[in-house]
């Protein structure tokens, strides 16, 4: 789909993006090159990484690629270090690496629990704490008056709860949590902004091919009934707004993409039932004898 955004809303902007080798990341780091941003991107494999790259750059998108760990500080300080040597600057930190995976609480390890919320929730500090220096207003390549954005990809899985989820769920509420407080306190100190993303379904994702198999996607609306697929454009646009100048009064927020399926719940009787029951229930009400309550003793 064509961006109803101008092509030039984040021009001399340069952008981190973990985990933008793929998936909504890519889409993102796509999204933000077409519309004037130079892009670096993070992730632990080469290969993704270098191919990712090529396809920027073939776009007319200056960019660049490093390899790394968000769970290793040593890693997130090199790639941030090494994205200001590059482009002279760093104005936009998205976090979009994550880890996840289908397991019931009792088969879940503490330790495949503990890598989630390392990479998820400890990996997205670790990049806002490498970052902050050169995000903060007066920071390098930055001017004394404006600081930049911290954009975290989260989810909606905690805002009630899901099954075979509670690593992921732990880990997001974690995150969100931390962006209202980094907002609050790197919003007050160093006018850095930081919000969140909370996806929904999205197409053609690793997630959605590992978390929504054919078989659970076919059965979806029959309890989710406002279940429907988003497309990674939809998050990459959510992103340009919140990343752009029309989002500048926006901080510690998680915007929820998801098409409104995490207010889903099961119709249990059709439009007709409810009719039905209800004119039953209100005759009922109105031919039921008006009890004449009893005069008090007193």
């Amino acid at each position: 789909m064509e961006s109803p955004f101008k092509s030039d809303i984040l021009h001399g902007k340069v952008a981190l993006i973990t985990g933008g080798g793929s998936g909504i990341g890519f889409e993102i780091s796509t999204q933000y090159g077409k519309h004037g941003a130079s892009v670096a991107i993070m992730g632990r494999r080469k290969a993704v990484l270098d191919s990712a790259v090529s396809a920027l750059q073939s776009l007319g998108i200056p960019a660049v690629g490093f390899e790394g760990d968000v769970r290793k500080q040593e890693d997130a300080k090199r790639v941030v270090e090494s994205t200001v040597k590059h482009f002279g600057r760093l104005d936009i930190l998205v976090n979009a690496a994550a880890g996840n995976f289908l397991v019931s609480a009792e088969d879940l390890s503490p330790n495949g629990f503990r890598t989630v919320m390392d990479i998820d929730t400890v990996g997205t500090f670790t990049m806002c704490h490498e970052a902050l220096n050169y995000l903060k207003k007066g920071g390098k390549g930055r001017s004394s008056s404006n600081g930049g954005m911290i954009l975290n990809i989260s989810a909606t899985l905690h805002y009630t709860a899901a099954w075979y989820q509670i690593h992921v769920s732990a880990a997001k509420a974690a995150v969100d949590a931390l962006a209202r407080n980094l907002a609050l306190e790197w919003g007050a100190d160093y006018d850095i902004r930081v919000n969140g993303i909370a996806p929904g379904p999205i197409s053609d994702t690793p997630g959605m091919s590992k978390l929504v198999p054919d078989e659970i996607e076919s059965k979806a609306r029959e309890y989710m009934p406002l279940y429907k697929l988003g497309d990674k454009w939809d998050i990459a646009m959510a992103a340009l707004y919140l990343a752009s100048d029309a989002g500048k009064y926006v901080n510690g927020a998680t915007l929820v993409v998801d098409g409104g399926l995490w207010l889903s719940r099961p119709r249990h009787l059709s439009k007709e039932a409810v009719k039905q029951l209800s004119r039953a229930v209100e005759k009922r009400s109105r031919d039921a004898p008006v009890g004449v309550p009893k005069r008090s003793k007193l």
